[in-house]
């Protein structure tokens, strides 16, 4: 199929390239990239006023399959990426079993490629099992199509086996997300510590519980010389060692999450468990910390830590209820809201935020708008205004705490591999 976007902005922060002009697409890949070009026969796309940019990647979601269908499948994820605008996605392994193994490692690549929608590179487990004692065959991990290593959700609490990990890690060529968190610390904990946890009644996580485990960390990657990137960064003081560590020049990245960076723990009022997430939603001063960061450089990726569960598992007490919140058909919006439109971020640099930045950490080929160039693409409509409505999610997950938001700058396509995967009613395709 030969595709002819016409008239979009070109936003492709690799290329330095911020102009409108007409893409070709021949073959999966983009042939022709000018102004005013003439395609007889072709599919045409109408993208006035629109932004063009390279397929949004997101480093960090969990597809929960194999083992845990009823809150996601690869399927039903994949359809929430591409309509949230994501053409990759990485998966943590904590499924069930989890992928700690090449054969868990190959059905997740499988099953995605069967199905044509978005890419996935799929995230190996750092230790067997991911109970943080005995390490994994990373090498083995890495050939099965393991694009870095992580224990996601269940941090490795010793200091000695994080060390090894890094160095077998560095070894293989891999890099190591790290959740960091200090299980002695966030015990029992539902939420930030703070004077709203007191006031409502909930053992509250400090701040520190996550500092602790980023400091030692970024000293082990120091150590090893393994690198070292720190998921859904939350507290002021977090942005600040990361900051100091890139200063230094140690092999050390960041990521914030769209709910790290625009809800506060003020939104635990009335007890909505979809505001139930690990690292918790902490205080101003720490969602103000992390938009400097994100202008600053200090934090390099945009990405969305998508958690689904089951209505049952969420309508329950706030202790009792599962962490986690979806965040795939939510995120762009959220991003041209707190970041773009006040200005924090240009159209370029959150793009870069969310394209060429997670490639380059994940060891991706990320290719850019150009001629040869594999044609995944991401267009945003920075007008298109909707009311965020978990029942029309693609997801399986419903477990949003923006329901009700009026959201601005929405993905309205997305082409995967030249083919187009998801369209927006409202775009012009002729």
């Amino acid at each position: 199929m030969r595709i002819l976007i016409k008239g979009g902005r070109i936003i492709d922060p690799v290329e330095n390239k911020d102009k409108t002009l007409d893409v070709l697409i021949e073959n999966g890949k983009i042939s022709a990239l000018e102004k005013k070009l003439a395609a007889d026969g072709a599919v045409t796309v109408d993208a006035s006023g629109l932004l063009v940019a390279p397929g949004l990647i997101d480093m960090h979601v969990h597809l929960r399959e194999p083992g845990y269908e009823a809150k996601e499948t690869i399927e039903t994820g994949l359809k929430a990426a591409v309509r949230g605008g994501f053409t990759g996605v990485a998966c943590m392994p904590n499924t069930n079993p989890v992928a700690d193994n090449q054969t868990v490692i190959k059905y997740i690549i499988d099953r995605a490629s069967a199905l044509g929608l978005a890419r996935v590179w799929p995230i190996g487990a750092l230790t067997r099992g991911s109970r943080g004692e005995q390490l994994t065959e990373m090498a083995d991990l890495k050939n099965a199509g393991a694009a870095a290593l992580s224990d996601d959700g269940r941090p490795v609490a010793g200091s000695g086996i994080m060390r090894r990990a890094m160095q077998y890690a560095r070894m293989v060529g891999l890099t190591v997300i790290s959740h960091c968190e200090d299980p002695e610390l966030a015990a029992g904990g539902s939420m930030n510590e703070g004077f709203i946890s007191t006031r409502l009644g909930l053992k509250g996580i400090p701040g520190a519980a996550e500092e602790v485990m980023v400091a030692r960390d970024i000293i082990l990657s120091e150590l090893t010389g393994c690198p070292l990137h720190i998921a859904h960064v939350s507290t002021r003081g977090s942005v600040r060692l990361v900051r100091e560590a890139k200063a230094r020049g140690l092999k050390v990245t960041a990521e914030a999450t769209p709910h790290h960076f625009t809800l506060t723990d003020a939104a635990v009022e009335g007890y909505n468990t979809s505001t139930k997430v690990n690292p918790p939603l902490r205080g101003e001063a720490d969602v103000a910390a992390i938009k400097e960061g994100l202008a600053d450089g200090t934090i390099d990726v945009i990405a969305t830590d998508h958690a689904p569960h089951t209505m049952e598992e969420k309508d329950v007490e706030y202790d009792s209820a599962p962490f986690g919140l979806v965040g795939l058909e939510t995120a762009v919006g959220l991003v041209w809201r707190e970041l773009v439109r006040p200005g924090i971020l240009t159209p370029a640099e959150a793009v870069a935020k969310m394209t060429v930045n997670p490639a380059r950490l994940l060891g991706i080929e990320k290719d850019t708008l150009r001629p040869g160039a594999v044609a995944d693409i991401t267009i945003i409509d920075p007008s298109l205004e909707e009311t965020v409505d978990p029942l029309s999610f693609a997801s399986k997950g419903r477990n949003t705490p923006f329901a009700g938001w009026k959201l601005k700058g929405l993905p309205v396509l997305t082409m995967v591999g030249g083919k187009i995967v998801y369209s927006h009613a409202g775009i012009k395709i002729l």
